[in-house]
């Protein structure tokens, strides 16, 4: 297992890690097999979307404040429950397979940290299984 650390700039962002996760599969040597993207945190996620058009990533990030906003009546003491809330929903892991030494993603696709409570300093666990 690698772990790479992301400084993460707001309170929301979404930030493109695929150059670092394909990095790390480079330094591996494995030509085939499975990459396990995992975010050890209760308030940030990991998503695969568009990399083309960085209005997507903006338009991700307007909807899911306005759907979930930050601040209403929610219970949690330490006031982050819409991070919680966000994280769960995009989920924390994403696995991506490895052909030829390289991530299989679509044309227009990037993986993605999303931070739903930051700006933090966090990691990301990487584990590639030969196969």
């Amino acid at each position: 297992m690698q772990t790479i650390n992301v400084k993460t700039p707001s309170r929301t962002a979404m930030i493109d890690i695929t150059p670092r996760i394909q990095e790390v599969v480079t330094k591996s040597g494995i030509l085939s097999g499975i990459c396990i993207v995992f975010v050890p945190h209760t308030t940030a996620g990991v998503t695969i979307n568009e990399n083309a058009d960085p209005d997507v990533v903006s338009d991700i990030l307007r909807q899911i404040n306005r759907t979930i906003p930050f601040d209403s009546d929610y219970q949690h003491m330490e006031g982050n429950s819409a991070a919680h809330i966000k994280a769960s929903l995009f989920g924390f892991s994403e696995q991506l397979i490895i052909e030829n030494g390289r991530l299989v993603l679509g044309t227009w696709q990037s993986v993605y940290f999303c931070e739903f409570d930051g700006p933090r300093s966090r990691q990301i666990h990487i584990k590639i299984i030969e196969g």
